[in-house]
């Protein structure tokens, strides 16, 4: 995240948050994020430069973004209870929620500024980000309620998680872009679902790998890897069907980590994965080779993004 990013949201908390305490706490949050990376305000950024934005809100929107963004990665944190360094963890629950919702009605006072640079009788954008981020909540609902039983009904739930976040961060880019046609708003919006399906398949590749207690295992969730273990009907390794059912406790699973490990690398579940996760970056690449674009923005928001990596 760009110093420049992180003084316009200590502008924007200094604005509305004037509790002496609480302000400077969600500096402290703002400055963690800052310190461990973040890409939304770059997406915002180069999709508003790539399709032929050059307005001054640019700077005031991707701010918002990131803030956003941050809330929403707080309240994952807290939901699935694996990132118990940070410090919107290690304070108060009551002040971090106070935090959440310092932010959330933060980013709703200043879209009236961003709504004053669009042109009059333009369509409330407030409306449409907030159907996005409401959207994205159903499908962190359905990440966590245990639902999900099949392969469709993850990429059903991850497009509705992360791709409308995705489309979120574009929109505070291209809503600032004038006389966009129709067709390429379309198409924007089609490559940010599936840009976000993409970073969510990867995201959940790694954590079924990991070895501490952000595996996806331990929370029992159904990604893409483990619907493919749990589809075993009779895996060398039943432990894991032994803990999703209630069988063994978490402890007896935790210790029987190392070969939980090598059985993940030996199933196949990750090329599995893959797999299904080439498929959609191939769409995202046609999807990217027919939406118009100036550069070097526009590839530099395709290497932001969803570029593929040598190996």
């Amino acid at each position: 995240m760009e110093p420049k990013v992180v003084r316009n949201m200590y502008n924007i908390v200094d604005k509305y948050v004037v509790e002496k305490d609480l302000n400077a706490l969600l500096k402290t949050f703002i400055k963690d994020k800052a310190v461990e990376g973040s890409k939304w305000s770059t997406i915002t950024r180069y999709t508003h430069y790539m399709l032929g934005g050059n307005s001054p809100a640019i700077d005031l929107s991707e701010a918002m973004a990131e803030m956003v963004m941050l809330a929403f990665d707080i309240i994952d944190d807290l939901q699935d209870g694996d990132n118990k360094l940070k410090p919107w963890v290690v304070c108060s629950p009551a002040y971090t929620l106070n935090g959440i919702l310092a932010f959330l009605f933060a980013f709703m006072a200043e879209m009236g500024d961003i709504q004053e640079q669009l042109p009059p009788g333009s369509p409330s954008l407030m409306k449409e980000l907030g159907a996005l981020l409401s959207q994205s909540i159903n499908g962190q609902q359905i990440d966590l309620n245990g639902t999900i039983s099949t392969e469709g009904d993850y990429l059903a739930m991850i497009q509705k998680k992360s791709g409308s976040l995705i489309r979120f961060a574009c929109l505070m880019g291209y809503a600032l872009v004038p006389n966009l046609d129709k067709q390429t708003v379309a198409a924007m919006n089609e490559l940010a679902e599936l840009i976000g399906m993409i970073s969510q398949m990867e995201n959940d590749i790694r954590d079924v790998q990991r070895i501490d207690e952000k595996n996806d295992l331990l929370q029992k969730k159904r990604t893409l890897p483990i619907l493919f273990l749990l589809m075993e009907p009779e895996p060398a390794f039943p432990y894991v069907h032994q803990f999703y059912e209630g069988i063994i406790t978490e402890d007896s699973f935790i210790s029987r980590k190392k070969a939980c490990i090598q059985y993940i690398e030996d199933s196949g579940c990750i090329e599995y994965s893959r797999i299904i996760q080439s498929l959609y970056i191939d769409q995202a690449e046609a999807g990217f080779i027919s939406l118009p674009g100036i550069s070097p923005w526009k590839e530099q928001f395709k290497e932001t993004t969803f570029a593929r990596k040598a190996v």
